[in-house]
């Protein structure tokens, strides 16, 4: 699909714009052009993106959708890749990371994305909804996108937090394989967006600093403020990692410890008989009809007895494994 929309001060928004009449309307420097192709096959895209004279290079980056976060200055526009994060399935924890590619102009943005993102979507009608969003150019616009893109993010870490919560509660109360299961799967999602957090804060960085002739060096400003929201963003992913971690050592400890609970109470059972199988190993228990001259082993008070030494023998020790204080 692509979705066009041009913006001109006093003029109602227009949308469905034909390709022939792009060369034009960017020759207009009062007016904003905004192309987004959203799934289009590269046949379709290529030649589109040929006619702004974009550097085959930069639309083949476009095009190829296997990059980290990037900002290339090609001197009257930049060619700048986000990557995104959404979750597909909030029981399965089935996450999508995709990539946003974007050319920015002085008066033009042009992004293409194989997927649908959210992001977009909220910085389209937020356009229709406040004209405000596209009256200071097509760098604002930048902004916008890049801060719904970077908010995003938020549902994602609060749903990770929530479900470290609950797992620190389950390690203790009923911990399972289910319970590591989610463990492991929590510490990749960290991972990924990780992964995603690190380059894509360099890239707002150079946006907020660096000087590029289609970025108003006012709205910078907004670019350091998306800047600051990535740098807690990866503060509290780097914290929510020290707690999966704890989770994870804490879940360890706890397995661990009921199986020395388990095997400690194995050992006591097997330590109480011992002394009644050697009992019962060196009389071999023939107390009736024995052959001379054993007559005696087969009297009722040596029954009595050897009854009585088994009886008694389990409870001699355990008090004894209790002096030493091994129960």
């Amino acid at each position: 699909m692509i979705r066009t929309l041009y913006y001109m001060p006093g003029q109602t928004i227009r949308t469905e714009i034909q390709p022939q009449e792009f060369a034009s309307l960017i020759r207009n420097r009062k007016g904003l052009l905004w192309i987004d192709f959203n799934g289009e096959p590269s046949t379709t895209c290529e030649p589109i993106l040929q006619s702004f004279n974009f550097h085959p290079l930069a639309i083949d980056d476009a095009l190829q959708e296997t990059h980290s976060p990037k900002v290339d200055d090609w001197g009257e526009y930049i060619y700048i890749a986000l990557n995104y994060m959404q979750m597909t399935n909030k029981h399965d924890w089935e996450m999508e990371i995709d990539e946003v590619d974007i050319f920015l102009g002085q008066n033009y943005i042009v992004t293409h994305h194989d997927h649908n993102v959210p992001a977009l979507d909220k910085a389209w009608e937020a356009c229709f909804r406040d004209t405000r969003n596209l009256q200071q150019g097509a760098d604002h616009l930048l902004y916008k996108i890049a801060d719904y893109l970077v908010a995003d993010y938020m549902p994602i870490v609060e749903k990770v937090d929530e479900a470290i919560d609950l797992i620190e509660d389950q390690v203790f109360d009923r911990p399972s394989s289910q319970t590591l299961e989610q463990l492991f799967t929590l510490k990749r999602i960290l991972l990924a967006m990780r992964r995603i957090l690190l380059p894509q804060r360099e890239v707002l960085n150079k946006l907020a600093r660096d000087d590029y002739k289609v970025i108003d060096p006012r709205d910078r400003v907004f670019f350091r403020d998306i800047y600051d929201h990535l740098v807690r963003l990866h503060d509290v992913n780097e914290s929510l990692r020290d707690l999966v971690g704890g989770a994870l050592d804490t879940y360890l400890s706890v397995i661990n410890n009921r199986m020395n609970e388990v095997m400690k109470t194995l050992t006591i059972i097997t330590t109480l008989f011992m002394p009644l199988t050697f009992i019962t190993g060196f009389f071999g228990m023939n107390f009736f009809a024995a052959d001379p001259p054993y007559e005696g082993w087969t009297e009722p008070l040596i029954l009595y007895i050897t009854m009585g030494l088994i009886m008694l023998t389990p409870f001699i020790m355990y008090q004894w494994m209790r002096r030493r204080t091994w129960v």
